[in-house]
């Protein structure tokens, strides 16, 4: 069955998310009448094609949930740019037609559902804030019953709520929620965290299966790099608020550049155990710093075996180097 709201495709750009240099500091009080600003997101830039997926990963408190709130304008960006089919989102029209267009799968499906609301309610929220159906309650009704077999739902579900539910379940209510405006792009918030081994399987294939159908780009945000690298078209690595490498799934994985990329990988497991016997982990010291008093120059160089004293004055910011694999770092060429 196919879906009723029809979107025009003829006019969408190439780039279908474009994100230039995005701010969002976050005002912390640090004593009397006294504030200092929380660098959570400081100067993310890309861009996500039509109908690909972008994986992003990182530490957790990286700001990696903060990027996808703020290109959606769930938080107002403290700089930058936000760009949307060719269309710069800077007031609250913009923000409208975004929203209409562009929208979000929670992390955890146990909060972000009401629990005073039905099912159907839940799912024909965004229905109702468009008026796609006005008065015609019976294709509102067709519409929600459509979009819960869309996902594995059955109809005699739409009257229940969020409790009667497993977490599986909760999140599949959470996407046929995201897909109730037949969006373009949806911002995945670590979907599958919160749920058992054998259910993340699932739910990773069915957000395949709804790309593929429905043509949808998505920003997917995880820690399992296993998931990120199976879902992915191209990854990024974020660090303390920055990217600090970008590029494609497989020569992210097969080849990292930088320090901090090299650890990540190196901690994922492999399933052939003369493999991982052979495999050298590489840790790293010390922790994380705080995002409130965040290190000068290189934001990894804290923590980074490589570190010189050029990494202490100078940001180093992301060069290509071939074949779309982008790298920060001052002295990637020397230790690769």
């Amino acid at each position: 069955m196919a879906f009723s709201i029809e979107r025009d495709r003829s006019t969408l750009d190439k780039d279908l998310v474009v994100v230039k240099d995005l701010k969002q500091y976050f005002p912390v009080n640090t004593g009397l009448f006294q504030t200092k600003p929380l660098k959570a997101v400081d100067g993310v830039s890309f861009t996500i094609k039509l109908g690909e997926t972008l994986g992003l990963v990182g530490e957790s408190g990286c700001g990696k949930t903060t990027v996808g709130r703020t290109l959606l304008h769930l938080y107002k960006p403290t700089s930058g740019e936000v760009i949307f089919n060719g269309m710069t989102i800077d007031d609250a029209k913009t923000v409208k037609r975004l929203r209409e267009r562009a929208t979000m799968v929670f992390q955890d499906p146990y909060s972000s559902l009401n629990p005073r609301m039905t099912v159907s309610d839940i799912i024909g929220e965004p229905l109702d804030i468009y008026d796609v159906y006005g008065k015609d309650r019976e294709s509102r009704r067709k519409r929600i019953l459509q979009l819960m077999d869309f996902v594995g739902l059955n109809s005699e579900h739409a009257s229940r709520y969020a409790h009667e539910f497993s977490g599986g379940q909760r999140q599949r209510i959470g996407i046929a929620r995201a897909l109730a405006l037949n969006p373009d792009f949806i911002v995945c918030d670590e979907p599958v965290s919160a749920l058992d081994v054998s259910i993340q399987a699932q739910v990773i294939n069915m957000f395949e299966e709804l790309q593929k159908k429905l043509e949808l780009t998505y920003l997917f945000i995880a820690h399992d790099l296993l998931i990120v690298r199976h879902i992915s078209d191209r990854i990024a690595v974020m660090y303390l608020g920055h990217i600090v490498e970008m590029a494609e799934a497989n020569e992210i994985y097969d080849h990292p550049l930088h320090p901090y990329s090299k650890s990540l990988i190196s901690a994922v497991p492999l399933p052939d155990p003369k493999a991982a016997r052979a495999n050298r982990r590489i840790v790293l010291s010390g922790d994380i710093p705080s995002p409130l008093n965040a290190p000068s120059g290189c934001p990894f160089r804290t923590r980074c075996q490589y570190a010189a004293d050029s990494c202490k004055d100078v940001m180093p910011g992301l060069k290509d180097l071939g074949g779309g694999h982008f790298v920060a770092c001052h002295r990637v060429d020397e230790i690769n």
